[in-house]
């Protein structure tokens, strides 16, 4: 197993302080774009994590540990624990073992204990068939993970530093399109989007028993990915659209008061793939492909764009946009949200922006990946 050796100094950030902050980047080894055409590789090497000092100026990587992982949903395939303890990455495709051609589902969830030296995978858990999206409560001993050919959940306790499965909730059927599940900061609620059908479905959590809330929720078409604001007054969804070239949306949903609503929706560009909400409840960041991953010569490719919004009064106001990369992934912000790191899947690179709250800069410094990113995510606290 490939694993880079921590440094004094890097062990010194996952004791804690003030200004510490990691992220994990997910990457995925087996897909490429091919002048517009995503291309399984052929003996590829292994699917990575990397473990990002997101302190540093520039950000670093400071680990790298092997595990499978997969471009095949949103780019919040990977979550960590609240107090960075421990990185978690689900793996919802692999190369299928009768044609290298191609991929099939796959059904495992890797453990990555961050604090070992080095970080290592401590544990490989099954979920149900191509699992995605992953959130971890605030309390930190509850997991949820998205099960997309499945129309499932998978519930985890965590205990000890180690992960066991609790239950499977069906939320739907398989071409549901389960993509990702996020817990309200309260723990008392998730909601899951659901791609295939165009809703997002309401979790409710007491204690470890999680259930179907009765109340499904009508946003744009085909949600996908989702943040929750830290006060628990709103979630977002980036709607993926039919992929057409038309321009998408991003909807806003009141989390203030039972039953839970969208309230406003606002078009983005072609594809909004990534998106997270800012520490200050704020803001919410949006990556859309804009047609970047199109063939070089088709009439509807584009830049990739970064797309910062406002949440203001209940709706959703469009604030600052920069181009970024191609097959721009996941966005993720840093504890003081004046910098926002873009995952270009193409280049295999991080890319960094700050943001005063009014203007997006793009700064020099690239950070290089040795996989193709596709997802990344800080700690929900």
């Amino acid at each position: 197993m490939k694993r880079i050796m921590l440094s004094g100094a890097v062990l010194a950030l996952f004791s804690g302080g003030a200004s510490a902050q990691i992220a994990i980047s997910g990457n995925d080894n087996k897909s490429v774009l091919d002048n517009g055409v995503a291309r399984t590789v052929q003996n590829p090497p292994a699917d990575t994590v990397n473990v990002i000092d997101l302190g540093a100026n520039p950000p670093r990587v400071i680990a790298t540990v092997q595990a499978p992982h997969s471009i095949v949903g949103p780019p919040v395939s990977v979550a960590l624990t609240p107090d960075e303890r421990l990185g978690l990455v689900a793996s919802a495709q692999k190369v299928d073992p009768a044609n290298t051609q191609q991929t099939i589902a796959d059904n495992r969830l890797s453990v990555i204990d961050l604090r070992a030296t080095p970080p290592a995978v401590v544990q490989t858990l099954e979920t149900g068939d191509g699992p995605s999206g992953v959130s971890v409560n605030r309390a930190g001993n509850l997991v949820l993970v998205a099960n997309r050919n499945a129309g499932t959940v998978s519930v985890f306790r965590i205990a000890d530093n180690r992960l066991a499965p609790v239950s499977t909730v069906t939320v739907g059927p398989a071409a549901s399109g389960v993509s990702h599940a996020q817990f309200t900061p309260d723990g008392r609620f998730a909601l899951v989007t659901r791609d295939g059908d165009s809703m997002v479905t309401v979790l409710r959590v007491e204690g470890e028993n999680v259930t179907l809330a009765g109340r499904d929720i009508t946003t744009g078409i085909r949600p996908y990915g989702m943040g929750i604001t830290r006060d628990g007054r709103w979630a977002v969804t980036g709607n993926v659209g039919r992929g057409t070239g038309d321009s998408d949306t991003v909807s806003l949903i009141s989390l203030a008061s039972e039953p839970f609503r969208m309230v406003d929706t606002i078009s983005v560009g072609p594809t909004p793939e990534g998106i997270q909400v800012s520490p200050d409840n704020r803001h919410v960041a949006v990556t859309v492909m804009n047609g970047s991953n199109r063939p070089a010569n088709h009439p509807l490719r584009g830049r990739g764009q970064l797309v910062i919004l406002r949440i203001e009064d209940g709706r959703l106001v469009r604030v600052a946009q920069a181009d970024v990369g191609t097959w721009a992934q996941g966005v993720a912000f840093n504890n003081d949200g004046s910098l926002i790191y873009v995952q270009n899947m193409a280049e295999r690179e991080i890319q960094v922006l700050s943001f005063d709250g009014r203007t997006l800069t793009t700064l020099p410094d690239r950070l290089r990946i040795d996989g193709g990113p596709t997802a990344i995510r800080t700690a929900d606290r």
